[in-house]
């Protein structure tokens, strides 16, 4: 009882202040997507450290994680790897698109396609990719609010109901302003459970040796071939594929880059891809709890391991405590579902509802449209959760990130070259997404009695191979991709198909705020 009081209680605080946030650095009219959407792209240096780290640190990271250590060991720590190696890879390329972005008022990353190889079509294809690829993620947040119900001995869908309820109110009136304020609550709740989480839970079993030894006892006994606390010649390929082409797929979904373009220049965000990877230390702690729940006999409910580290704090920890931790579980899952909501509602506005149905529609109509949209996509969720096994929403995040990828040639690629035919990207697109999903639907998982769609490890045998070894589905999707896209290219180049015309070189992309350069850019042309 005390455990749910604390909750409640955490969990009211954190919405007042979402319906506050409207108030937080208030303009004179909240109608337009740069102010509703993109927090009027005013955001420093720790508004958008908390925002970006709160956006991709999210509450399934925090029961998933430690569930794949628990049920497969050191594979679940490919998160650590691929946490680390992405700020180097998109530090110069979000900044770069950041200053395309604020020359020529881009809101998603269709825009600049759009505007980039001047194609509505392939706009709408990268678009559709987001959301597509958004909409489980956000229903995977609810699977981390339901696993700290489970834990708490609330069944039943209603509370979850509220929950989204009281979130999509609080992000219509207050846009991104309102998860960019509740971020810093809701990572301060975080830092500070993992942190007592890792001194006292490791002191109550006998220490780091044991937690490791009985980890190491618990595969030994499993059948399976890629358990472990140490990696293995089966799933080595496997790790650094996932690691990497995870890498590539983060900042490429449409919440990510949300978080990014409302920051107020391009020195926030070279100072915020320095020092992001701070999140991945706390990571690789939360990483650990998998391992100290093998140790403290930790069982899941039914079959549900992402109720793993809920039943753990239940187990070990006070009942006061217990509570400050599932609310960090469940805060963090409102401040990525009102981000990723945002984001999907402003592709629907920007690159379907403006490129479509209203091509002469103002601001004030954008902002309205893209709040109507942000409810229906939370509403979508909530209904993945009530309609369907929580199994299928995270099959169908897993299909999302080997989709997202099939967008980096046109929006990642195409910042740095303008080579690629349009027609080729599209024909790219098409036969990553084919190869993946077929990749995808070969691979079993006998221990959830799944023939198809088990996992993101694709056998090389399947490719005819002699090898146990297996690659991570994206991966090899996204080379199929690029590959197509080469050839289309040539293809159209020889045939001397007419391509798009590209208006985003009107400006310079480096241009920074201060800049006085940017007052006389011609911004004409991005739509």
């Amino acid at each position: 009882m005390t455990e749910l009081v604390v909750f409640a209680l955490l969990f009211i605080l954190v919405s007042g202040m979402g319906f506050v946030a409207a108030r937080w650095r208030r303009p004179t009219d909240l109608a337009s997507l740069n102010e509703w959407g993109l927090g009027g792209r005013s955001f420093g240096s720790w508004v958008t450290w908390f925002l970006v780290g709160g956006d991709l640190y999210t509450a399934y990271t925090f029961v998933a994680v430690p569930a794949l250590v628990f049920s497969s060991g050191a594979l679940g720590f490919y998160a650590l790897p691929y946490t680390v190696v992405v700020y180097p890879l998109v530090f110069l390329v979000l900044a770069r698109m950041w200053s395309v972005s604020h020359v020529h008022g881009f809101v998603t990353p269709a825009d600049f396609v759009r505007a980039r190889f001047g194609s509505p079509t392939l706009a709408l294809l990268i678009a559709i990719t987001g959301l597509v690829a958004t909409m489980p993620y956000i229903a995977l947040q609810l699977v981390g609010i339901e696993a700290v119900l489970k834990s708490m001995g609330i069944t039943g869908h209603l509370p979850i109901v509220i929950a989204f309820a009281i979130l999509a109110a609080y992000t219509y009136q207050s846009g991104l302003r309102a998860p960019a304020l509740i971020a810093f609550v809701k990572d301060a709740l975080i830092y500070i459970v993992i942190l007592a989480a890792v001194i006292y839970i490791p002191a109550k079993l006998g220490g780091w040796s044991h937690i490791f030894d009985m980890a190491q006892a618990k595969f030994d006994k499993t059948p399976a071939p890629g358990d472990g606390i140490l990696l293995n010649g089966a799933n080595q390929l496997q790790y650094i594929t996932l690691a990497f082409g995870s890498a590539l797929a983060l900042f490429l979904y449409p919440h990510s880059l949300t978080g990014v373009l409302a920051s107020k220049n391009r020195n926030v965000i070279k100072r915020n891809m320095s020092a992001l990877p701070a999140y991945s230390f706390v990571l690789g702690l939360i990483a650990l709890l998998g391992f100290m729940a093998i140790a403290a006999g930790t069982k899941p409910i039914g079959t549900d391991t992402n109720t793993v580290v809920p039943m753990l704090f239940d187990q070990l920890f006070p009942d006061w405590f217990t509570g400050v931790a599932f609310a960090a579980i469940g805060i963090g899952a409102l401040v990525p579902a009102a981000i990723m909501s945002i984001a999907a509602a402003n592709l629907f506005t920007r690159n379907i509802y403006r490129e479509y149905i209203n091509k002469q529609a103002t601001d004030a109509q954008e902002a309205k449209v893209s709040k109507v949209v942000s409810l229906v996509v939370k509403v979508g969720a909530v209904l993945c959760i009530l309609l369907l096994d929580p199994q299928f929403s995270i099959d169908l995040q897993l299909i999302g990130g080997v989709i997202i990828l099939q967008t980096l040639p046109s929006v990642a690629l195409g910042l740095y070259t303008r080579w690629f035919h349009k027609g080729g990207l599209m024909a790219g697109w098409a036969a990553g997404l084919a190869a993946g999903v077929w990749m995808l639907y070969l691979i079993p998982n006998p221990a959830k009695g799944k023939a198809h769609f088990g996992g993101s490890a694709f056998s090389l045998e399947n490719l005819g191979f002699d090898t146990k070894m297996t690659i991570y589905a994206g991966f090899l999707a996204l080379i199929v991709n690029l590959v197509v896209a080469v050839l289309g290219t040539l293809i159209f180049r020889a045939a001397k198909v007419a391509d798009g015309a590209d208006t985003t070189q009107r400006g310079d992309y480096f241009a920074d705020e201060g800049d006085p350069d940017v007052k006389d850019l011609d911004l004409a042309g991005s739509h």
